[in-house]
């Protein structure tokens, strides 16, 4: 079974970041992780039914154990915060993706995630 599943649900060409390695570092090389690009419907459904938020979002991040986890990017959101962010589409997605993994891998937002997050976007050059 491999350990990295990278699923389009979009027409959108996914950037070339090196999710794997992000994930490998971050994860571990055993944690399975599916890293899905959908609509901006799919993540609007996914954020109500599981954040009780009814609006679209850039990424969600589910764990499932503690071994395994999803992490879900719609395509059109990430796009429009990227510009808010004053960041390059493919490079905002590498940010967020990092983003995800620091949160299945338990931390929540603080200083402690930042400086990790930190290190892993000079390590992947993000």
């Amino acid at each position: 079974m491999p350990h990295f599943t990278l699923i389009n649900e979009t027409k959108s060409k996914i950037p070339s970041i090196p999710f794997e390695g992000i994930k490998d570092t971050c994860l571990g090389k055993s944690y399975k992780l599916n890293l899905v690009f959908t609509t901006s419907a799919k993540i609007k459904k996914l954020n109500t039914i599981y954040r009780d938020k009814e609006c679209a979002t850039d990424i969600l991040s589910f764990p499932i154990s503690d071994t395994e986890g999803e992490i879900y990017i719609s395509e059109k959101e990430s796009r429009e915060e990227a510009k808010k962010f004053d960041r390059e589409y493919d490079n905002f997605i590498g940010f967020l993706f990092i983003h995800g993994c620091t949160h299945l891998k338990g931390h929540d937002h603080g200083a402690i995630m930042e400086d990790i997050e930190i290190k892993l976007r000079e390590k992947f050059g993000i």
